[in-house]
């Protein structure tokens, strides 16, 4: 059978299994312009390979608002979604091209051309210890089992504008630039050739669903003043912050409106939000989301996930989590690697069920 029809199968498959068990919302529960936001993080990584077009599937099937792409370039100037710019930790490359590392023993997607990296195989992320992989998230998809691919930045907006026709409703899609100073480094203007892809399936105003993210200042702000002008489109720009010392202006009230001038969104670390050391019932809260909001910048926070040590101990459960950041913090959306977990909490929330 052919890939496109295992990918179409499994998709409507997906689709049915969802709208039987209650998750994914009518066509018309679409989200509007201040509602709280679902973004599925790398997919329904929680439950399927991250980045995997299965995973994107599941995640458009769970009621996901947004869909999210890490994009990377291959030696050919393709455009592949991958969270690394290496492949090692969710790839077999390591055995398919032995000897194509560089000194510091990974491989780079930037040295491989794209029918190279579509002929490896994804699995779920692992580490290698004593010669021995370890899955990083023991309870999630088995690894090395069943087959997943990786696949381009066009193939992957193609599958969620194709579901948005066939189901008739409007998930979005929100890409990462990923590390811009290394591509440029290489030669490769990701920035340019990504912004390039959306205009070409029609994103090309604020109002269209999508965001263009980044952790780069020095690329949002080339991305607002060069790239977006030089073809006549405008898009929403989020700046990510990972709470590094190099990165602390940004938390200030006075880095908050710098970024602004740039940006329509900032996407922070979770405990930049909420300290991860609050006591439990006593969520210690930053000005964070305060200094966004004035300055008119949506808030959508990383990484939420319900594996084993992954929630704070302030809370006692993934929904009190979620609890706190959408409406004592105030944050607009969150990433999650469980977007049904997240949907359905919304929903409970607002008396949808």
């Amino acid at each position: 059978m052919q890939a496109s029809s295992v990918l179409k199968r499994f998709t409507l498959g997906v689709i049915a299994m969802s709208q039987l068990f209650g998750v994914l919302p009518p066509a018309t529960a679409q989200a509007q312009p201040g509602d709280k936001i679902v973004v599925a993080h790398r997919g329904a990584s929680g439950y399927l390979p991250e980045h995997s077009l299965p995973a994107k599937a599941m995640a458009y099937a769970m009621g996901a608002d947004y869909i999210e792409q890490d994009v990377v370039m291959t030696r050919d100037d393709q455009l592949i979604v991958i969270h690394d710019i290496t492949l090692d930790r969710t790839t077999d490359v390591a055995q398919r091209f032995p000897g194509r590392a560089r000194e510091d023993g990974k491989h780079y997607a930037v040295d491989f051309t794209l029918d190279e990296i579509l002929s490896l195989r994804v699995t779920e992320g692992f580490t290698v210890e004593d010669g021995q992989k370890r899955q990083l998230y023991p309870e999630r998809f088995p690894m090395e089992t069943s087959i997943f691919r990786v696949h381009t930045l066009a193939q992957e907006i193609e599958l969620v504008q194709g579901l948005n026709r066939s189901t008739g409703r409007n998930v979005g899609i929100y890409p990462e630039i990923k590390s811009p100073a290394f591509h440029l480094a290489e030669g490769k203007d990701l920035g340019r050739a990504v912004i390039k892809v959306l205009k070409d399936y029609g994103y090309t105003r604020k109002s269209d669903r999508v965001f263009v993210q980044t952790f780069e200042f020095d690329e949002l702000k080339r991305l607002h003043d060069e790239i977006l002008p030089e073809v006549g489109i405008r898009l929403n720009l989020v700046q990510l912050l990972d709470g590094g010392d190099e990165n602390a202006w940004m938390q200030t009230q006075a880095g908050v409106a710098e970024i602004a001038r740039y940006a329509d969104g900032l996407g922070p670390e979770k405990s930049m939000i909420v300290d991860r050391h609050s006591p439990a019932g006593s969520p210690r809260i930053s000005a964070l989301v305060g200094y966004a909001h004035a300055n008119g910048l949506q808030v959508h926070p990383y990484t939420f996930r319900l594996d084993p040590g992954q929630l704070p101990d302030y809370v006692d459960s993934f929904e009190q989590m979620l609890e706190i950041f959408y409406f004592q913090a105030g944050v607009d959306g969150v990433f999650t690697d469980f977007p049904d977990r997240a949907v359905n909490f919304l929903r409970s929330r607002s008396g949808a069920l």
